[in-house]
């Protein structure tokens, strides 16, 4: 009897399992079948052009089911609950699969309608958020209309899919009004939870002189308590109160809602806490997790996903031999920064190590924690990669899954901020 391989999620974590599974196992071996909602796949990183009029949501949404390999079952429908016992997942439409071996890949879901007043008076209007097709259309024509005033880019808390996003939004804001000629009549703040810029320290300086280089105001230890968009005003739970003509908001994310009615499955925010090394969750032994579903410390990025891929599949693997587990994801993560008017910058880390200057992948390579032109032809070209070799499961030469050491460079005066032993004496 063929091993039976249900995949939870039909985004870049799900679809790209399930490729890479396909190609391990035959038909005969193990049928595998991939459920989601909908057959709407979104390339997100491309929601962050959207609002500038770089491209438009038709031009970033694919067919899921066509996404996968021949020989990959897809089921239309939303999910109702794991039966973590009974090792059997309900769909809404009432039927049910059973598993041998279960993969979360349902990523994070924003929530605009938990922060108060978001979705009331002035959402859609004076209120936007670009993580959504919807919202991301709706904010370019709001952009293109706007002609001065108050712009806040906020960010309501943490965790967020591609925490670098609403940074590359104000740098990008920053070029388009110069484009429009109007810079100097639009002030633009960014409001994060955050003590700083970013999260890391050596990363966090770069991006918040970047901000202050390009006249953006930095807001910190802002939470958000209330979105009022009928007075145009974020009300911290504090009680501080940021006056806006104009609201860019990163609304709350959390898991999908089915994790929830799935007794022992997920955390209070339905993400589903799993081995940070290995992959497989906490709740049963058969059950596995990949990308934004996680509850990892690890980004919830695009390229976490690619990384953690080669290892879901490899511990699928081994498990269904009954041999132990590789504990080998390092929480590797990289990604562009855009920066505006045609550069960009790429940072690359993982658990242990924070984002550092010099080069990747390697001695030779694209500049880290700089703003470059290649950079910003990297950023554009990854979506190319992301349709024709990252979703099909294929490796990219030249980059594997753990975070090279070569290249980076220890930053002088500040061992406590730099890698591990390791690391620093890598060749600079």
């Amino acid at each position: 009897m063929a091993t039976r391989i249900v995949i939870l999620g039909g985004g870049t974590g799900g679809t790209l399992a399930a490729n890479r599974l396909r190609r391990v196992y035959t038909r005969s071996e193990a049928e595998i079948t991939v459920v989601d909602q909908d057959d709407r796949h979104v390339y997100q990183p491309g929601l962050l052009f959207v609002p500038f009029g770089l491209t438009h949501p038709e031009d970033i949404v694919r067919s899921r089911e066509r996404q996968l390999h021949r020989g990959i079952s897809y089921e239309l429908s939303a999910i109702d609950h794991v039966d973590i016992a009974a090792d059997r997942v309900r769909l809404a439409s009432g039927r049910e699969l059973e598993y041998d071996v279960l993969v979360v890949a349902t990523g994070a879901v924003v929530q605009p309608d938990q922060t108060d007043g978001m979705t009331g008076p002035g959402w859609m209007e004076k209120v936007f958020t670009f993580y959504t097709p919807e919202g991301a259309g709706a904010l370019e024509g709001a952009l293109a209309t706007f002609d001065g005033g108050k712009m806040v880019v906020n960010v309501v808390d943490l965790p967020i899919k591609c925490p670098v996003a609403p940074l590359e939004f104000c740098f990008l804001a920053d070029w388009y009004f110069h484009e429009r000629g109007i810079r100097d009549k639009v002030q633009i703040s960014y409001v994060t939870p955050l003590d700083a810029a970013f999260t890391k320290p050596v990363s966090a300086r770069r991006l918040g002189g970047m901000l202050e280089a390009r006249d953006v105001e930095l807001v910190t230890e802002f939470n958000t308590g209330e979105v009022d968009g009928e007075n145009g005003r974020l009300v911290s739970f504090d009680g501080r109160e940021i006056p806006f003509d104009l609201a860019v908001v990163i609304p709350l994310h959390g898991g999908a809602s089915y994790v929830g009615r799935s007794p022992g499955l997920g955390d209070e925010l339905n993400f589903v806490p799993a081995d940070e090394h290995t992959l497989q969750s906490k709740a049963k032994e058969n059950i596995f997790v990949i990308g934004d579903a996680s509850s990892l410390a690890a980004s919830k990025a695009g390229s976490v996903t690619h990384f953690e891929g080669e290892i879901l599949v490899e511990n699928v693997q081994h498990f269904l031999d009954g041999e132990p587990l590789s504990a080998s994801f390092d929480g590797h993560a990289n990604c562009f920064i855009e920066a505006g008017f045609g550069k960009a910058l790429l940072i690359d880390f993982d658990y242990d190590t924070e984002p550092l200057p010099g080069h990747y992948p390697g001695t030779v390579g694209m500049p880290l924690l700089e703003e470059s032109h290649l950079n910003h032809l990297g950023k554009l070209m990854f979506q190319w990669f992301y349709w024709h070799v990252l979703l099909p499961g294929r490796d990219i030469p030249g980059v594997s899954s753990k975070m090279p050491l070569a290249g980076k460079r220890a930053v002088p005066g500040r061992p406590e901020e730099g890698r591990t032993e390791e690391a620093t004496d890598a060749e600079p």
